[in-house]
């Protein structure tokens, strides 16, 4: 385990690194549980996904181009695939089988059960796409995945190229035929996505609002369309979502970040309220739930991995 020194876990409980905002935040702060740092040492962490089969998080180092495997057993870490085609976020569809957004390759790609990868998305009415960002599956096993340009703006997080599509879709690919659509083209680099427990509503982050906003939409009775457009979270100068993941009461715990005040995880409950806040050292980029009870945070933050055990349950699908 590669760890930094400057860092230390709070011996003291509560951890004071997690701030009630809200009254109602306390039903979810385990009084008892505290920040862990699991890992240090990625250049831009992102994407991190639960297989509880295996007892293990995978998570992007993106401009290192390679998925670090944590083992839950051991605390060991590894590379579960180098090169990574500078993958940013991940997911598990119905079936079980991880699936990635690559920002190199421009697709969506799944790893099936005997290692084959099978390409589920790389372009869009003849168009390359652009590089997919964050991706999450529902129910009905359509996978849903944002498509902003990042990637591709320098020889980094991917490679240098020039966008052939807006910078401003979500798409959706069928479960049942693999047809991909256009879910909606009204997000200014639209970047981390979620749906509400009930998979009514559609969350997508607006990275390139000024200052950013997190979106709802509508899920149309179809459960394919978008309508009603709206502003979820009308952010404040200096913050800075990312991604997030949501839980069982409807509360989006959403990676958070660019300044000291801000960084780390802000918690938001099912009317766009702030009611909680983890700080971290640095700024965060995504999250997930997993563990046996999918009550455990873990938070992929710019260098290190983090993790808290939190009084809920992270929705299936993120």
């Amino acid at each position: 385990m590669n760890q930094d020194p400057r860092w230390q876990q709070s011996l003291r409980y509560p951890d004071p690194s997690i701030v009630t905002m809200d009254a109602s935040f306390t039903k979810y702060h385990l009084v008892l549980s505290s920040v862990e740092r699991l890992y240090h040492g990625t250049r831009w962490g992102e994407g991190p996904v639960w297989l509880g089969d295996a007892r293990c998080l995978l998570w992007s180092d993106i401009p290192n181009n390679r998925v670090l495997k944590w083992d839950e057993e051991t605390g060991a870490v590894s590379a579960w695939r180098k090169p990574a085609n500078n993958a940013n976020g991940h997911t598990r569809d119905r079936q079980g089988r991880v699936i990635a957004c690559e920002h190199m390759g421009r697709r969506v790609v799944r790893f099936e059960y005997d290692g084959a990868i099978t390409v589920l998305a790389d372009s869009y009415k003849g168009k390359r796409l652009n590089s997919p960002n964050d991706v999450v599956v529902k129910s009905d096993g359509s996978i849903w995945f944002t498509d902003p340009p990042f990637g591709l703006l320098a020889n980094y997080e991917g490679e240098r190229g020039t966008p052939e599509l807006p910078h401003t879709n979500v798409y959706r690919i069928d479960g049942q035929s693999g047809e991909i659509t256009l879910a909606t083209d009204e997000v200014n680099h639209p970047n981390g996505l979620a749906f509400s427990p009930d998979e009514k509503i559609l969350y997508v982050i607006e990275s390139r609002a000024d200052p950013r906003n997190i979106l709802a939409f509508d899920v149309g009775a179809n459960g394919k369309t978008l309508r009603k457009r709206r502003v979820f979270v009308a952010c404040q100068p200096g913050e800075s979502p990312d991604g997030f993941r949501v839980d069982v009461d409807g509360n989006l715990w959403c990676g958070w970040g660019m300044t000291a005040e801000f960084d780390g995880v802000r918690v938001y409950n099912n009317a766009g309220a702030p009611i909680g806040h983890i700080h971290l050292p640095e700024r965060c980029a995504n999250v997930c739930f997993g563990g046996r009870y999918r009550n455990r945070l873990f938070m992929a933050a710019a260098q290190s991995l983090y993790s808290l055990y939190v009084n809920t349950e992270g929705v299936k699908g993120g």
